[in-house]
């Protein structure tokens, strides 16, 4: 009856769960992450005009799917303000029920993107837009920590209060900068935490602390249904929100993969993490969560401790729900100086400080491209928008530097016929510099156009080889084109109707490989 044994390995294999693993530094560094979470989850939820519960069951449910499933381990997913600041109008106009619709028809788009295998979309992105990125968002880390310093009526801390908060902050970064100078038995972070909150507790020192945001007590993250009107009025209002949570969450998850792969110098699989983010956006619309993606902070946090399994995304996951259910009154206790410090530390090792010794270095359009995505990122706090602008202003660059780049070579042969050896695309932005190389008046009767270095590219340069057959035909002259490969005679052919040349068969040659 069974013909094939079942292979179990393969299916451990796909899942990762076979690589070596440091449990100590695993299950340090998730706790570590678990505590970090709650602050951040907790934030973005007011942000949005939801529940704090909602932004930690988010984290919860984000976390442990994508630990699980994802494409790369050691990254963290969780609530995040780039999810927050798309969903704050439609949750403040129509509740948290269309939230949790919008979610779950987020995390479709998503999974439909990683079984289409959109993600080889981000090798797009070149590296000025991951700098400008990069850079943008430890700039956003770094200023979000400033709200820290204030009262909770929205005013500066003074005096003492500003002190005791100061000193406490960076105690936490001296922590974590000088401890693993002499031991990295235990992460840094989680012993900077520990740290400060064993001397305000014991001490009794009066400071912010968790607690003071909001609570975070509460249960398992309730299952049920949207409770939404399922038809096409529904479906209208949150697709727009659902797209636009889809992409940022894409866009955001897979440029985090990027800078954990370089950072560990190991390779994440971008279509897996599409789908395991859609996943886990599906279940937490089911499980009253907000939503939410990768979180560059967090992963940087977990594999700068030594972490680099699954098993720290799923501790972090974990212990996040434990502390939600058992814990809500210790981590209410934490000093919120800690936690202010560990992420200020997480942004100075997020922004990419040689993009500052490159300025010389690097091309005009380059640096331009650097700025001005940070400069998006920062004032707009819109990361896909940031990306998408910086990618089109670098495409743009690269068109413009390819039209320069065409050029001919012109030689008379033992039979009078005049050869023009093109070199460089012939696309829309280089057919103005392509026209200007011909002589029509002065040329002989027959001409040949060789292709043998080049490529027609658009319906442009179709246009273009129209145009320029035009310009012979009305003065009797005959052209001719040659080594053209096998794609650019098929585009050609489909324009049969508007172009109508001569071209010379050329069957051993191929250009390009397809």
């Amino acid at each position: 009856m069974f013909t094939k044994p079942i292979q179990f390995k393969k299916y451990i294999d796909l899942f990762d769960f076979n690589q070596k693993v440091n449990y100590k530094t695993e299950v340090l560094s998730g706790l570590t992450v678990a505590i970090a979470l709650i602050p951040e989850a907790v934030a973005f939820a007011i942000i949005a005009g939801l529940s704090p519960l909602t932004g930690l069951y988010a984290a919860f449910v984000m976390g442990l799917v994508t630990a699980i499933l994802g494409g790369r381990p050691g990254m963290i997913s969780g609530a995040t303000g780039a999810v927050a600041v798309v969903i704050v109008s439609l949750a403040i106009s129509h509740g948290p029920e269309y939230i949790f619709a919008t979610v779950v028809l987020a995390g479709i788009l998503q999974v439909t993107a990683g079984v289409l295998r959109l993600g080889k979309l981000m090798r797009l992105v070149p590296h000025p837009v991951i700098f400008g990125f990069v850079n943008g968002l430890a700039i956003i880390i770094f200023m979000s920590q400033l709200n820290q310093f204030k009262t909770a009526d929205g005013n500066w801390l003074t005096g003492s209060s500003l002190g005791i908060f100061l000193g406490f902050v960076l105690l936490t970064m001296l922590i974590i900068w000088g401890l693993p100078k002499f031991t990295k038995v235990i992460p840094a972070s989680l012993m900077a935490i520990l740290s400060v909150s064993g001397i305000v507790i014991g001490f009794g020192i009066d400071t912010k602390t968790v607690g003071d945001i909001a609570s975070i007590q509460g249960g398992f993250p309730p299952f049920h249904i949207p409770n939404v009107p399922f038809n096409i009025e529904t479906w209208v209002l949150i697709f727009p929100y659902a797209a636009i949570v889809a992409g940022v969450g894409l866009i955001e998850s897979l440029l985090t993969l990027n800078i954990v792969d370089e950072i560990t110098e190991t390779r994440g699989r971008g279509n897996k993490e599409a789908v395991a983010q859609g996943a886990a956006n599906i279940l937490s619309g089911f499980f009253s969560g907000m939503g939410g993606c990768a979180m560059i902070g967090q992963s940087l946090i977990n594999v700068s401790n030594g972490a680099r399994a699954r098993l720290s995304g799923i501790v972090a996951a974990v212990g996040l729900l434990a502390f939600v259910m058992f814990g809500a009154g210790l981590i209410e206790q934490l000093p919120m100086a800690a936690l202010t410090g560990l992420m200020i530390m997480v942004a100075i090792g997020t922004f990419e400080w040689a993009s500052l010794k490159t300025f010389n270095r690097m091309p005009k359009s380059d640096i331009f491209v650097m700025v001005v995505v940070t400069l998006v990122t920062v004032f707009l706090h819109n990361l896909a928008l940031a990306v998408i602008v910086g990618v089109i202003i670098a495409a743009l660059v690269f068109a413009w530097d390819n039209a320069q780049r065409i050029r001919a070579r012109k030689f008379i042969d033992e039979n009078g016929i005049k050869h023009y050896e093109i070199y460089g695309p012939l696309f829309f932005g280089s057919v103005t510099v392509f026209n200007e190389k011909f002589d029509v008046l002065n040329d002989p009767e027959e001409i040949i156009i060789d292709f043998k270095e080049s490529r027609v590219v658009d319906m442009s340069a179709i246009e273009a080889l129209n145009k320029i057959t035009e310009r012979y035909l009305k003065v009797g002259k005959k052209v001719h084109l040659r080594h053209l490969s096998a794609d650019c005679q098929k585009l050609l052919k489909n324009a049969d109707k508007i172009i109508d040349v001569n071209v010379l068969e050329d069957p051993s040659y191929r250009v390009m490989a397809d």
